[in-house]
């Protein structure tokens, strides 16, 4: 029995063992009556032995869905548990963890950068704001406005900000609009 469970487990490829059963055929006609008998004999025995095997694996496959219906384990929650085992097998992972620290520096990194992005642009915007040129142009749209309200009839210059100046010029320019529409209605009645 030993001889031929080693014959089982041999590991010899395919290729060979093809050569070796037209061998066979040549062998088994050179078996005697008693010998072909036992092998027969035999190979029934396998054959209800895996039979029982697989009868006996079906049972205990079945019990073990009965046990797990009890205990209210269901196919979702199986998954639900392999996942989250598998989630925390792989966060202890040194390359998780290598990988995970890398981003979180490179996080780090481009938050610095867009912070020293947004400084410098407030900065840039503040030095334009007090550089001379912006200055001169602010004077002069001051300088504008200002002679502006003069004409439209404004002797006001109380020197307010610059939102109160172009507010007052649009309040005068809407009224001198509204007006120009009424002296020619009043210029057709005095005809």
């Amino acid at each position: 029995m030993e001889a031929q469970a080693q014959g089982l487990l041999e590991t010899e490829p395919l290729q060979g063992r093809d050569g070796d059963a037209i061998g066979s055929a040549d062998i088994s006609s050179m078996l005697s009556e008693e010998e072909k008998e036992e092998l027969k004999a035999e190979l029934v025995q396998l054959e209800d032995e895996i039979t029982t095997l697989r009868q006996v694996l079906s049972a205990k496959e079945r019990h073990l869905v009965e046990i797990k219906q009890k205990l209210g384990m269901n196919l979702m929650n199986e998954l639900k548990q392999n996942f989250s085992r598998s989630w925390h097998d792989m966060q202890t992972t040194t390359a998780y963890k290598k990988t995970h620290e890398t981003l979180s520096h490179a996080g780090q990194k481009a938050t610095a950068a867009f912070n020293n992005v947004g400084t410098a642009i407030s900065k840039k915007f503040g030095d334009m704001r007090n550089s001379p040129t912006f200055k001169s142009f602010e004077e002069r749209v001051e300088t504008t406005v200002t002679s502006l309200k003069t004409k439209v009839g404004g002797t006001n210059h109380s020197g307010g900000s610059f939102e109160e100046v172009l507010n007052s010029t649009a309040h005068a320019s809407s009224q001198n609009a509204s007006a120009g529409p009424r002296q020619t209605k009043d210029e057709e009645l005095q005809c």
